[in-house]
């Protein structure tokens, strides 16, 4: 029993990318309020530290090398060659406004190639700081991976310009085929990756979060990069190469690339597909007989690859799609025992347990207690492009996260969320991840009692920065015409100013919260008074019922307890 307990572990962690599991949305032009694009990110590990990165850009002389580390680890990959120009980078946004996100689904283990030089996280850096648009971004990290290899597993990424937003999946082709003894026949290593890249249609939305998305799709035999009507690109061989290592043996219009690489399982719908579903049902009021699929109980009932949202969606619309925990759904994780007595929205490490010889999952939502940070990027083509990049950005839970803007035209980041201001075994008390961790992780304690004051200061906050941004792009619009310099200048001060000073609001906000909750209490002053009006809420009838049930005379009070 304990082999077989086991087994369903380790497969439902290796199958669904539990170690590093995140969730992306995207939204065409044609789906926002505002004509801008939008993809998101929540980039979710437990050992990753929230900080906003920046890239100045940069010219190299010819031949000039650049070292690769793997993301995840640090490990040195190797070198390859530079760019002669580089752009800057605020995050996952670049000088052009284009932004990359992504989402790892594993796929087939064997495809694993460990002789690559380029990781998923270099991929995605690397290309922001050389590609000016999306369908660019493509042909580059295409490119990449068939001159150097690639060294992770399966990955879905999302791809965005001001224009157009796609969703690309890839995997290694590995090291080549092994024979009875475990040894890699010659002549059946083939460098690279296999490949589909699709547009996201006009007015559609999609998603994904670690389980491949794309089934079939009508097949290129060439990749005509200049073609701007070309919505699908694929490697030549994605079928082919299925077809070699005996994975696939139907017709090409046959063909699924999920099914193929990286088919879905119990854990890819109900751990994966289901944090799609959730924003597909917040977006769409039919989405509802996909529910059995998210639950893992009916996995020939898929999802299509994008939807048409009832309704267009705003900035703050995406970011509270992001805050998503499957409310108001048969999956809500505020409605169960392992909530607590305080409606907890976060479930405590492992996902899968067995009790009595009988296996159990806790479910997993897009807010989520290990998100290093998260992001909503937004590029708009009206705009200047310095001035129309905003990555929307934020550290720790979705749900008690703040998005502040740093337009992606910026030459430095606030020194409170910059890399390098404090760690993961570094504790810095006004750094952003760890102001915000203080935060959330105190509101566990008690969560329905606390999340209200929260979420109050965090509307205020997004709210004020909306307004504000929209009286920045005009300042800043208006200012580029005429010197470009002072421009950016400009866009700077104004996201530092904007991120340090919010970093500051939260860390009075844990604080305040400290003061009013600590020890079970609900204080607030009285006026005139030295002493606070002190409330204890108590456990709720539902959680005392419980613990009646459970404790029988236990607890029962005899003669007059009052």
């Amino acid at each position: 029993m304990k082999k077989l307990l086991f087994t369903f572990l380790a497969v439902m962690f290796l199958q669904t990318g539990l170690l590093f599991s995140c969730t992306n949305i995207l939204v065409s032009k044609g789906a926002s309020t505002d004509g801008s694009t939008m993809i998101t990110y929540a980039a979710d590990s437990h050992v990753l530290y929230g900080e906003l990165y920046y890239r100045p850009a940069a010219e190299y002389p010819d031949n000039t090398m650049v070292d690769v580390y793997e993301w995840d680890t640090g490990k040195f990959l190797g070198k390859i060659k530079q760019a002669r120009k580089t752009f800057s980078v605020v995050g996952n946004i670049n000088e052009y406004q284009v932004a990359i996100g992504e989402t790892t689904f594993g796929g087939r283990e064997e495809l694993i190639d460990t002789t690559a030089l380029i990781d998923y996280g270099s991929l995605i850096y690397i290309t922001l700081q050389r590609a000016k648009t999306a369908r660019e971004a493509i042909k580059i990290m295409t490119d990449l991976v068939r001159q150097y290899g690639y060294y992770s597993s399966g990955e879905s990424f999302s791809i965005s310009d001001p224009n157009e937003v796609w969703i690309l999946e890839m995997i290694s082709k590995g090291q080549g085929k092994k024979d009875a003894k475990g040894k890699i026949i010659p002549g059946t290593y083939s460098k690279g990756a296999v490949w589909v890249a699709i547009r996201i249609p006009d007015g559609y939305i999609s998603g994904h979060a670690n389980q491949a998305r794309i089934t079939t799709f009508p097949f290129q035999a060439v990749n005509n990069w200049t073609n701007p009507k070309q919505e699908v690109f694929n490697s030549p061989d994605v079928i082919t190469f299925a077809r070699s290592r005996g994975y696939f043996k139907g017709s090409d219009k046959e063909f699924s690339f999920s099914d193929t690489y990286a088919p879905v399982n119990f854990g890819g719908a109900r751990f994966c597909e289901a944090r799609v579903w959730a924003v597909f049902n917040r977006c769409n009021k039919d989405m509802g007989k996909y529910l059995d699929y998210a639950k893992g109980e009916n996995l020939k009932n898929r999802m299509p690859l994008y939807i048409k949202p009832d309704k267009k969606l705003s900035v703050h619309d995406v970011m509270e799609l992001m805050r998503d925990y499957y409310q108001n759904t048969p999956l809500d994780m505020s409605q169960d025992i392992g909530a607590g007595p305080w409606g907890c929205i976060v479930r405590w490490r492992p996902m899968t347990w067995s009790v009595d010889g009988v296996n159990y999952v806790h479910e997993r939502a897009i807010s989520t207690q290990q998100t290093g940070f998260s992001f909503v990027a937004q590029s708009r083509s009206w705009l200047p492009d310095p001035v129309g990049g905003i990555i929307w950005f934020g550290v720790d839970d979705t749900y008690s996260t703040v998005y502040a803007p740093m337009y992606c035209g910026i030459t430095k980041v606030p020194s409170k969320m910059a890399e390098g201001y404090g760690s993961m075994m570094e504790f810095k008390d006004d750094a952003a991840f760890w102001v915000f961790n203080q935060v959330s992780n105190f509101a566990y304690t008690r969560y329905n009692v606390m999340i209200g004051d929260i979420q109050k200061v965090q509307r205020e906050l997004e709210e004020g920065f909306i307004a504000k941004v929209a009286e920045t792009d005009k300042a800043a619009a208006e200012l580029y015409k005429s010197d470009k310099t002072k421009a950016l200048a400009y866009l700077t001060d104004f996201s530092c100013n904007t991120g340090n000073a919010m970093v500051d609001t939260w860390k009075n906000l844990y604080h305040q919260l400290f003061v009013k909750y600590v020890d079970g209490n609900v204080k607030t002053v009285v006026p005139g008074q030295k002493n606070p009006k002190v409330e204890q809420p108590g456990y709720g009838e539902e959680w005392l019922r419980r613990i009646a049930k459970e404790t029988g005379d236990r607890y029962k009070a005899h003669g007059d307890s009052h």
